[in-house]
């Protein structure tokens, strides 16, 4: 018996190259990287060091997987997400973000 996954991965933003496959029963995230053919299509990807997750939750490369399972390969953040979100806010200024950005008439600040 086989299932049916499909193996994600996007080196970069807008951009995702999903590959489905046809694994035998009792296959693991490892088997299913190496049949994607993502060495190939990206030599300088290492996925055995990246993250790697199953419809968006972490997992270890011996999980074993269940049909139609989503086996996603994470790129490393450039930057911290806190940081930009703290750049972001300081470049739009307290007036234009968050809460703040729409009140209605007459309405005090941050309600």
């Amino acid at each position: 018996m086989q299932i049916e996954i499909t193996v994600a991965f996007s080196p970069s933003a807008r951009v995702v190259h999903e590959i489905p496959l046809r694994l035998p029963l009792g296959a693991t995230v490892a088997q299913a990287l190496e049949q994607s053919g993502l060495q190939k299509l990206f030599p300088a990807l290492d996925w055995q060091a990246a993250t790697v997750g199953i419809w968006g939750r972490k997992a270890t490369t011996d999980q074993v997987l269940r049909e139609n399972d989503r086996v996603e390969l994470y790129r490393p953040l450039r930057v911290d997400p806190k940081v930009a979100r703290r750049e972001r806010f300081a470049k739009q200024g307290a007036r234009t973000t968050g809460l703040f950005a729409r009140q209605r008439p007459g309405a005090k600040t941050g309600y």
